[in-house]
Parts: C-alpha cells; structure tokens; sequence
C-alpha cells in the first residue's frame, strides 16, 4: 500500500511541471495571436480605408464611362494624378487628347 501511495506521489509530481508547461505555452501562443492581430495583414486593397482625403472618390469604370458616352472615338487609357484622373482619348482621325476628369465627383472638367 505504502508502495503505491509513493508511486502515485511521484507520478503527481512528475506531471505538475508539465502542466505548468503546458500552461505557459498556452500563454505564449495567446500573447502570438494577439501580436498577429495587431499586424495588419497584406491583402488586395489594403489601406483603402485610411487613404488620405485628397485620393480619388470616384470609381476609375465610372469615370472611363462618363468620358465614352459623349465622345466619338477610344479611349487608350486612365491615369490618376494628384486626386484626379487623366483619361487619354484618341479621336478619330488620330488626334490624342487628355481628358481631365475630378476625382471627387467625375465630372469631365475639360479636354488637353
């Protein structure tokens, strides 16, 4: 009988380290999770959020449609400079012009 007392104290003793283990790589998983979601994670679109007021509110499709639907001619691409847009627009005939166009509320402000 005393045998077996002493054998299951030995057997407690040798287990309270491991829990405590266990206990404290609970914690240090916990403190990591934490750490990872303070991170900001990477992710299309990231930061769109908290981009500075100057940035461009209108949509760069919205814009490309608003310039297309009074214009004959193509459009060969959208650029954004300083909070506004720059649609290049190729006239027939092969004239290229730029079209400014506020990035706030896209209206079409004037040809180059």
């Amino acid at each position: 009988m005393m045998r077996i007392r002493a054998l299951l104290l030995a057997g407690l003793i040798a287990l309270v380290p491991l829990t405590d283990a266990a206990a404290q790589s609970r914690g240090r998983d916990r403190d990591r999770d934490e750490d990872r979601r303070e991170q900001p994670r990477n992710y299309p679109g990231q930061g769109l959020r908290d981009a500075p007021r100057s940035a461009p509110r209108a949509d760069p499709g919205d814009v490309a449609r608003r310039v297309q639907s009074n214009r004959p001619g193509r459009m060969l691409g959208v650029q954004e400079r300083g909070g506004d847009y720059v649609v290049r627009w190729e006239y027939p005939g092969g004239r290229v012009s730029d079209i400014q166009v506020d990035g706030r509320s896209g209206r079409v402000r004037g040809d180059d």
